[in-house]
């Protein structure tokens, strides 16, 4: 019988955790009869995400998430905490998404030389 590496079991967690959260908020956001399935689907797509080696990504939503949450808190004040942390997490999924694809491309650049 094979166990995951430790490293392996540590990016499904943080997945989860990451995602879980961000499905979380967008549920608080959208209505309470849609929480139980935002943070369910969050908690899915984040334990494969974390599974399939996503670390990067997944550190971009959680800074996006902490630093938007943060803005709308100075800006709006406590009660505008959840929607700045999740346009912050969108935003933090999306740049996470086009930083690694211009690392990869500069890793296989330096590969060709």
């Amino acid at each position: 019988m094979e166990y995951a590496a430790p490293s392996k079991v540590i990016d499904i967690l943080f997945g989860v955790v990451v995602m879980g959260t961000v499905g979380m908020l967008i549920g608080l956001i959208m209505g309470g009869g849609v929480m139980p399935f935002a943070s369910g689907a969050g908690l899915v797509l984040g334990g494969f995400i974390g599974f399939m080696g996503g670390r990067r990504f997944l550190v971009s939503i959680l800074v996006g998430t902490l630093l938007g949450g943060a803005l709308a808190w100075a800006i709006a004040g406590p009660e505008r905490i959840s929607v700045g942390a999740g346009a912050g997490a969108a935003m933090g999924g999306f740049l996470g998404v086009q930083i690694s694809m211009l690392l990869d491309m500069r890793a296989s650049k330096k590969n060709r030389i």
